[in-house]
């Protein structure tokens, strides 16, 4: 434990504990011991200063080196007041600077006065908002085996993240080839950071009493269902069924890849929570209305399922068993529940999430909170969030998806809409994404407003919506019912069910992140039908595209976009533009973070 007159000097360079000082890694490292000979081009010697000469170019200062026992010049082109103070005759000092040799007498180029406290030693310089002899003697203070040792870091992380502070011979001969010896300091850096993040989020954690803690396992429904389960699906039911039975609220995200089916996974959740009430909020009137219908369809008759949103006001709320609604929820008088559900979790803001679960909170518990997304993440992240959060992933799709993705430029527009007409005669629906809803100079695209003429004059039943329309989700029904060209931005990334949608055409693909567009992707083919991507690019030699076309797994996308972004802050959202770890790649290290793992538990 760090004393409370040291911590205050150590906030000053952003260090909070123990750890933190340990990952304040040098800037660079000298050699500062004496010798009796010149052995390095910046040595430190022990000075005895003479006379001084102010020449027209420079400053020069006759010295004796006390360690090497010579005679030497102090050469100073650049003074001030400072130099003549230090440097005067008869003083004796520490110096180190650039040696050579000028017509047989030995020189020593715009040495510098090193401080008593780095002498005799292989001295780790740092960068901090502190005065180094304070910094130095905190760290002898601090970094220890035994304090480094009390947080329950394993000894040879202790060992090198000792050496990195405190270096000796080898590691300075080492340090500068930057070769395999290297490589274990880098992973005790790594280590550490990651032991210092999750051990943050392991204190993070709160922990609330369930409402309720019993659940039943809902088989005669599961053999009621006019399709089996797959196995994933069965193990996220599996997970929440034993969450339901804790003392303790649970807090679990299920991650499925788009069309996993993770609607069935919510209703058997309301199944195994009833007769108990569950709450489901989702992002869109759309997204609420399909659950809904779902939820009718799928789930017993003895089963009450009601529907709030800003289109469909319900009143008695305490009537269902069961109650799907969009954020409208967020302002009605919730009856008590002892589950609570957010479909599309990233839709919502952390603090709308926590609204809702706070509307039926009470004196007696907290409900049961379970998020759904379908945007997959690396195992890696999901690892790092684990701590804070429980997992469940649904990788398995009931059907297997036929999708061909292509790289598309000019020169195949003429066969893509060849493409297009044959499947609107076929009866079959196509989605055509803009990057941007107005006309850009800074791009080379066109814009959506720019593009829709061109769609309209050539094909009937093209309608256009995007993000800031009011009138997107009618135009999205009506699309659904009797279009067949839509044109739009990114809106229809997640959730909306068009049976129909063979094809998408993804304008300006290079410019979209990976994750997005493996959702515009995963909006065809929801049934079975044949389904085709098109990633159209004035860059078709672009690797990441050409990589992202031959995979199907949204894990596999998952990990392949971590590889061409920088890994970041992962509970604050923050990734190229948020904090980055230092030393941590989420890409790379997957060992490392399962080691700090093991150590935590």
């Amino acid at each position: 434990m760090i004393a409370q007159e040291d911590l205050a000097i150590l906030k000053r360079a952003g260090i909070s504990d123990e750890l933190e000082l340990a990952l304040c890694v040098p800037a660079a490292y000298h050699d500062y011991r004496l010798k009796p000979y010149l052995d390095l081009k910046e040595p430190l010697l022990e000075i005895e200063v003479g006379s001084s000469q102010k020449l027209p170019k420079f400053l020069k200062i006759e010295a004796y080196a006390k360690n090497i026992d010579q005679k030497i010049e102090l050469i100073f082109f650049h003074t001030s007041a400072y130099h003549y103070q230090v440097f005067k005759e008869g003083a004796t000092l520490y110096v180190s600077g650039r040696v050579q040799k000028s017509f047989g007498n030995l020189q020593l180029i715009q040495p510098k006065k090193i401080a008593n406290y780095k002498v005799g030693r292989i001295f780790a310089e740092h960068k901090v908002a502190i005065r180094g002899d304070i910094f130095d003697g905190l760290k002898k203070k601090y970094l220890t085996k035994e304090v480094l040792g009390s947080f329950g870091l394993p000894p040879e992380v202790i060992d090198s993240l000792l050496g990195i502070h405190f270096p000796s011979e080898e590691f300075f001969r080492s340090f500068r080839k930057r070769g395999e010896f290297w490589g274990r300091y880098l992973k005790a850096l790594k280590f550490t950071e990651a032991f210092v993040y999750l051990r943050g989020l392991k204190h993070k954690r709160v922990y609330h009493k369930a409402l309720c803690q019993e659940a039943r396992w809902p088989q005669e429904w599961l053999d009621s269902l006019p399709f089996a389960p797959t196995s994933d699906q069965l193990q996220a039911m599996r997970d929440i069924y034993e969450d339901l039975r804790r003392p303790i609220a649970a807090r679990r995200v299920v991650v499925g890849d788009v069309g996993s089916g993770k609607s069935l996974v919510m209703f058997a959740t309301a199944m195994m929570n009833y007769p108990k009430r569950t709450i489901l909020m989702a992002p869109t009137t759309i997204l609420a209305d399909q659950l809904y219908s779902e939820a009718k369809r799928l789930l017993p008759e003895s089963m009450k399922v009601g529907l709030l949103s800003s289109e469909n006001r319900e009143e008695d709320l305490e009537a269902y068993d069961f109650l799907i609604g969009t954020h409208a929820l967020l302002y009605k008088q919730l009856p008590k529940a002892c589950v609570v559900m957010v479909d599309e979790q990233h839709r919502f803001g952390t603090e709308q999430r926590n609204r809702l679960k706070k509307l039926v909170e009470n004196e007696e518990g907290s409900p049961h909170f379970f998020q759904f997304s379908a945007t997959p993440i690396p195992r890696t992240k999901a690892m790092m969030q684990s701590a804070l959060v429980d997992f469940s992933f649904i990788k398995q799709t009931p059907f297997v998806k036929d999708i061909t993705t292509k790289v598309v430029g000019k020169k195949d527009f003429k066969a893509l809409l060849a493409h297009i007409a044959q499947e609107i005669k076929e009866g079959r629906q196509v989605l055509v994404v803009y990057p941007l809803v107005e006309k850009s100079e800074k791009f080379e695209y066109k814009s959506l407003e720019e593009a829709a003429s061109f769609w309209q004059k050539r094909f009937d039943g093209v309608f256009v919506t995007h993000g800031k329309d009011r009138e997107k989700e009618e135009i999205l029904r009506r699309f659904k019912e009797e279009g067949s060209i839509l044109l739009s931005t990114t809106v229809v990334e997640v959730g909306i069910s068009l049976p129909r949608l063979s094809t998408v055409v993804v304008v300006g693909a290079e410019h979209l992140g990976l994750a997005t567009l493996h959702q515009l992707r995963g909006r065809v083919s929801r049934t079975g039908l044949k389904g085709y991507c098109f990633l159209y690019t004035n860059d078709e030699n672009n690797q990441r595209l050409q990589e992202f076309a031959k995979i199907t797994s949204g894990f596999e996308i998952a990990e392949l976009d971590l590889k061409y972004r920088k890994s970041g802050d992962i509970l604050s959202g923050k990734e190229q533009s948020g904090k980055s770890f230092r030393w941590l790649s989420l890409a790379e290290d997957k060992e490392v973070i399962e080691k700090v793992q093991k150590v935590l538990q």
